[in-house]
């Protein structure tokens, strides 16, 4: 049983294989309009989500199956041990995709669950974005070849799932990361990430820009956060922290990669108004991309089930 908990489960060949069949999805989504008939996902989230949320549903239906939303909260996942309810609900459905809190309760789940576990996100690792930023690269360079990235934000989630596919795909890429999410770390793959000799951190936005094709940032808070009191302070130290690293004109200093953010966006905090609807901007495309590359996904996991 194949599950995606991490993008970590996903060697080179898999991976672009991946990528290169969501791009002829999304070219001729008809050819797989009854790919995944009567297949049913169940969206079992226990955080906010937009792109999450509506790509899975749209792509599932897509393709002829059917999606159940199920708020953790308000089900029975919140108040039995996650090895009964995961037996139960493997028997009504062909697939999780899991938006939790605690990456251990993800990996609870899919020790139990017969059917596979997609992570929708957790706070160590985003591997269905990731996924489809990559997509995005390749549909945009048409391959990844000489190419080199720099994540500008906080090192977290999104980070290590776009640093983990990198690594497999030989991607060139640049850390701007002056904080560090301690809830996100991955020493191993941080280990393995700086031994390659083709992820490196850097101090300077402005350096890293100048010598890449593709600029990405990301919120510098935790959406479940952003409107906490609890957070405040935390809030607070972040903003005065990266406001340096804000991707903007200036940052770019006469240099033109495409712009990613993974969104939702802040305009005026992690990336300048402006470049968000400027013509290098690929937000939206990257963002559209979530929706072929889950397809893609999906009927990879069906296959190895």
């Amino acid at each position: 049983m194949k599950h995606l908990l991490s993008l970590k489960e996903l060697n080179r060949a898999e991976l672009l294989g991946l990528i290169q069949k969501g791009i002829a999805i999304k070219k001729q989504p008809d050819r797989f309009a009854n790919a995944c008939e009567r297949k049913g996902v169940l969206m079992l989230f226990q955080k906010t989500s937009t792109r999450t949320n509506l790509s899975f549903q749209s792509g599932i239906n897509q393709m002829g199956g059917y999606a159940v939303p199920m708020d953790w909260n308000a089900s029975n996942f919140s108040i039995s041990p996650i090895q009964y309810e995961a037996r139960y609900v493997s028997r009504n459905i062909d697939f999780i995709v899991a938006r939790l809190k605690k990456h251990s309760d993800l990996q609870e789940l899919a020790r139990y669950a017969t059917v596979p576990v997609i992570n929708g996100c957790c706070e160590r690792y985003h591997p269905c974005q990731a996924l489809a930023d990559l997509m995005t690269i390749y549909e945009v360079s048409g391959s990844f070849e000489n190419v080199t990235v720099t994540y500008v934000g906080i090192q977290n989630n999104v980070a290590n799932s776009l640093i983990a596919g990198c690594l497999a795909l030989g991607v060139r890429l640049l850390l701007v990361t002056p904080i560090v999410n301690e809830a996100s770390w991955d020493g191993e793959l941080m280990d393995e990430a700086f031994a390659s000799g083709r992820i490196m951190r850097m101090d300077s936005l402005e350096e890293a820009a100048a010598q890449s094709d593709y600029v990405y940032t990301d919120t510098w808070i935790d959406m479940e956060h952003f409107h906490s009191a609890d957070y405040a302070a935390v809030k607070d130290f972040r903003m005065k922290t990266m406001l340096p690293f804000q991707l903007s004109r200036r940052a770019l200093n006469g240099h033109a990669p495409y712009i990613m953010h993974d969104m939702p966006i802040h305009p005026g905090f992690e990336i300048e108004e402006e470049l968000i609807e400027s013509a290098s901007s690929i937000i939206y495309q990257q963002a559209e991309n979530r929706m072929h590359a889950q397809k893609a996904l999906l009927l990879h996991l069906m296959e190895q089930a």
